[in-house]
Formats: C-alpha cells, structure tokens, sequence
C-alpha cells in the first residue's frame, strides 16, 4: 500500500468484500458551490450512491494524507472553508504530501488517488477540458492526460459548457480515450443535453459499459473512460440562456485577468449569480444523476 495514503474502514471493507465503491471528488465541495448548499450536495450525492447498493468515497488530501472516504466532520471542513484548501492535481501532490498540506482533488486528482485504492468508477459533475481561446493560452485542463493515462471510468454531465466542447472532444479522440454515451449519441453539454458533437459509441445499460471497461483493462489497454450521462430534461436549461451568461462570465474574468485554477470556480460561480441560482440548481441535479449511474454500473462492474 502507498504510505501517504488512507482508507477508511468502511471504504477498505467494500474494496475487500467486493462491494462496489464509487469515488467522489472533493473540489465540486470546495470551488464549485457555495456554502452551505456544498455540504448538503455532498452528503445527498453520498447518500445517493448508498441507495442504488454502492459505497461512496470522497476523496481529498487532509494534512498531506490522501484520503479515500471522508467522515462527516472532514466534509464539513473542507465545505466551510476552514482546511484552506488548495485545487488539487498529480502536480500539487507532492509538496502537499512533503508538507502536510490541504487539498480538494480535481477530476485528474480523484482518478489518480482512486486508482491506488483500486477504485475504478468515478462520478462528477463535468470534466475539465481545453479552455475557450486555448489556441492562444494554451489552457487545458489536466483532466484529459489524466484520462490519457489512468484506469478509471469517470460518469459525468460531459465537458463543463464553460470549454471549448468539440477541441475537448478531438484532445480525447487523439489520446485514444474511449467517450461513450449513455442513452445518446450526443454529447451533453453539462447544463444542457445537446453540444452538437456526435458519439461514435452509444449505450443504454449500465451493464453494457460494465463490459466495455472490463474488456479495456483485462486486454491491457491503459487509461481511462468517459461515460456521458445527459443531465435530466427536467433540470436541463435553455442553450441560449445559459450561453448568454457563460459568454458574460468570460468576458469578466478576462477583465479581471484571472488564470489558470481561479478561472473555472469563478465562470461557475458567475453563470449562477447571472442565471439566478438555475445553473445551480442543474448543477447538483446532474451531480445526483451521475452518482446513482455511477453506482448501477460499480455493480454491475
């Protein structure tokens, strides 16, 4: 076992047992949603994986442990903001670990602890991507080397509609990650249901992609998967609402000069305030959509 790492006992039990774990990230607590609707999605989403015969585990680096399963006194400290916690991926890892630091794991952060603990199935809202205007900042998210290079299946809403969709979607096609669409051809935009990008592999079970991933890493083939799953129609906003608000958002944080890791937590938070909390609201819709998906396929896998 890696010395840096803890899992809890419920979390270990499952791993051993067999049961199913379905991993958690930590930064959609920490920079995605505010205080205190951050705890309350935690705890729904954990609860959700419980209910479809799961176990949820959270992820986060807790004075230099990487911690997989949280307890309710570590998520509420990590949802009020007294840990300080930093975004965390592969490249802040070691300072946090040498230092005893704090943490909330990103998409690419989750994966990779999630794989030590021989978690492979992984529910999030949205994957990062390649940023709108990359052409010229060369901003992409780690998220997609990581899905390049690690063994776990992320279930999420798409690619954050605050990206550039279709360059996401050519990065994954040239790192050879597979991106299935679960009940789609299309895929979802995280607000919404339609981006416009067409799958090239479609299925409607959970047990379909449970073969798909069983088929990928017993033949050897590393990286990992990502498994589309479309926001609800009920929760699904207007396209051209939510673009108008993502595009203002845009242009403020340029004007703010803002860069890097300070971009995406304030588009989030920005397109919340402009939509009057709707964005928010089909945030953690989606975020509960993936985590009940996530745990049938755990099953099933």
């Amino acid at each position: 076992m890696n010395k840096y790492l803890d899992i809890s006992e419920e979390v270990a039990d499952a791993i051993t047992t067999g049961i199913p774990v379905v991993a958690l990230e930590s930064t959609i607590i920490t920079h995605g949603m505010p205080w205190p609707q951050n705890l309350e999605t935690a705890l729904k989403v954990e609860n959700a994986v419980r209910e479809e015969g799961a176990i949820p585990a959270t992820i986060a680096i807790i004075k230099g442990r990487l911690k997989v399963g949280l307890t309710r006194e570590e998520l509420v400290s990590l949802a009020n903001g007294s840990l300080k916690p930093i975004k965390a991926s592969r490249r802040d890892f070691p300072a946090l670990m040498a230092f005893g630091g704090n943490g909330a794991t990103t998409v690419a952060g989750t994966m990779i602890i999630a794989e030590m603990a021989a978690i492979h199935v992984f529910a999030t809202g949205g994957i990062g991507g390649v940023h709108r205007g990359a052409e010229k900042s060369w901003d992409v998210s780690a998220d997609l080397e990581e899905l390049a290079r690690t063994d776990v299946a992320v279930v999420c809403a798409g690619a954050k509609a605050i990206l550039d969709i279709p360059k996401t979607m050519e990065y994954l096609e040239t790192k050879g990650v597979p991106v299935i669409g679960y009940g789609t051809s299309e895929l979802p935009a995280f607000y919404t249901q339609h981006s416009g990008v067409e799958l090239s592999l479609r299925v409607d079970t959970p047990r379909e992609i449970a073969m798909i991933l069983r088929a990928k890493w017993e033949s050897g083939l590393k990286g990992g998967v990502v498994i589309a799953n479309p926001i609800p129609s009920q929760y699904a906003m207007s396209e051209t609402t939510i673009e108008g608000a993502i595009q203002k958002a845009i242009e403020e944080s340029e004007h703010k000069g803002l860069k890097g890791a300070e971009v995406t937590p304030y588009l989030l938070s920005r397109v919340a305030d402009l939509t009057g909390g709707d964005s928010l609201d089909s945030n953690i819709a989606l975020v509960l959509n993936n985590a009940r998906l996530a745990a049938k396929i755990a099953k099933e896998y």
